[in-house]
């Protein structure tokens, strides 16, 4: 991963002359694209969504898929333009040549992979596994999760695309059984359709606007995924045409299920149960009237949370193994175990973050503060796009129309600012995470000066 110095802009653009097998082919593309998107948000926090905006739980996963929309076609293009694996950090470093801004991306998006795969252990330790057991504190089951994720991560997982695509499959499954449950339930007269245009604020003006805008930013929790599918820029055949379809049918996909799957939940259970559950969708099985066995559900919904949760971890550890590689952080974090060739300190370092993550936060803190990260990822992606205009390559690539990397940012500093109504602890959370990481990065910089080390960051 090159989030800054000489590696990140050295590479000519568009030439074809990485090491990584282009193996990856459109439908595969699109595939991975659904399944990094689905998971822990839509099974998790739907419950906490319904609660800020009441029974139009609908509109917010509306507007969240407008927003995604608008950053995904910056990626499009800048994927198109940069056909490398380095994502968010490489945009940035080239845009702005500021390496300190770029590692704060890059931190940034690290970090929200551990609040991602935070949020995931809580739900794992809710609802969903109280189908099966109940017998142990859900804090300490969420803890042991994590350990037993990087457990799996410390011996070596390694998940190809394919896999990937077994995982959404199961994935996809929990969700079509919720929408056969509402077809089921419509058609014989169930549900409320009066609830669908029910605000928890009520009336209009500010507390209405915020409402929403705050069901929103919790919301995009459930679409943030696609952003990491420009990792496999460098597997992927043609990645330049490839891209702009795989991506867009994706969040389409995605955005599509999710809106239904929400219209669905709102029929059939009040907004004020679904936000008591850490399971909500569980609640939609069990009223739904169809005979379905809620611990078939639990079990996909655990299988769902658990695979975002490691996927996350994985994530979380590569990228710090990588900036220590390129030496933005201190390199013991880059230190590999040497017969599992897997990044150890990274590894313990990221899991003792998710580890203080989970015992601080439930769900939907945890679930707001990665969407909060992204989102200021997102503004500054949007506005790189821009910067970027001056800079020509060769090869002919996607071009997203000026406007909507323009509404892009501005959507994106919206969702992220005060405006959502998000709680304080959000931005407390986040601040405590980016502090950690500068406090690295000053480490890591006065060692470096100590010893007499060329230091790329000051960009000598």
């Amino acid at each position: 991963m090159a989030t800054g110095g000489r590696d990140a802009a050295a590479q000519p653009e568009g030439a074809d002359d990485t090491p990584l097998h282009r193996a990856i082919g459109p439908k595969l593309l699109i595939l991975f694209v659904v399944g990094d998107i689905l998971g822990t948000g839509i099974y998790a926090t739907t419950g906490q969504v319904a609660g800020k905006v009441g029974g139009a739980l609908w509109l917010p996963f509306v507007i969240g898929f407008v927003v995604a929309i608008l950053t995904a076609a910056s990626y499009v293009e800048l994927v198109g333009k940069y056909p490398k694996a380095a994502g968010a950090a490489l945009y940035t470093q080239k845009a702005f040549q500021v390496p300190f801004l770029t590692f704060i991306v890059a931190f940034m998006v690290m970090c929200s992979g551990l609040s991602s795969a935070s949020a995931a252990a809580r739900a794992f330790s809710g609802d969903y596994l109280g189908e099966f057991t109940d017998l142990f504190p859900p804090t300490l089951v969420a803890i042991l999760f994590i350990l037993a994720l990087s457990a799996l991560n410390l011996r070596g997982v390694s998940e190809s695309v394919k896999t990937n695509v077994v995982l959404t499959v199961v994935e996809l499954t929990g969700l079509f059984v919720i929408l056969a449950v509402g077809a089921w339930a419509v058609l014989g007269g169930e549900g409320e359709p009066s609830r669908l245009g029910e605000f928890q604020a009520g009336g209009t003006g500010y507390a209405l606007l915020t409402s929403v805008l705050g069901a929103t930013a919790l919301g995009f929790f459930a679409f943030v995924g696609f952003e990491d599918s420009v990792n496999m820029a460098e597997e992927t055949k043609d990645p330049a045409r490839t891209f702009p379809r795989a991506v867009f049918i994706g969040v389409a996909v995605t955005g599509t299920i999710y809106v239904l799957v929400a219209l669905v939940s709102s029929l059939l259970v009040d907004y004020r149960v679904l936000e008591d559950s850490s399971g909500p969708l569980l609640e939609v099985v069990k009223a739904g009237g169809l005979d379905f066995p809620p611990k078939l559900f639990a079990l996909i919904a655990l299988f769902a949370v658990t695979n975002s949760a490691l996927i996350n971890i994985m994530m979380a550890s590569r990228l710090c193994y990588g900036m220590a590689n390129e030496r933005i952080l201190p390199r013991p974090l880059g230190r590999v175990l040497p017969r599992r060739r897997t990044p150890v300190v990274g590894i313990v370092f990221v899991s003792l973050l998710a580890i203080g993550l989970v015992s601080t936060g439930e769900i939907a803190g945890l679930g707001d503060t990665t969407a909060f990260l992204l989102l200021c990822v997102f503004a500054v992606v949007n506005i790189a796009v821009l910067v970027l205009r001056r800079d020509r390559v060769e090869h002919r690539h996607f071009r997203t129309p000026t406007v909507l990397p323009v509404l892009g940012a501005i959507t994106s500093l919206i969702l992220a600012s005060p405006l959502s109504d998000r709680p304080a602890h959000v931005y407390v959370r986040a601040g405590v995470l980016l502090a950690i990481g500068i406090g690295l990065w000053v480490v890591n910089k006065a060692v470096m000066k100590a010893r007499g080390e060329e230091d790329e960051l000051s960009g000598s």
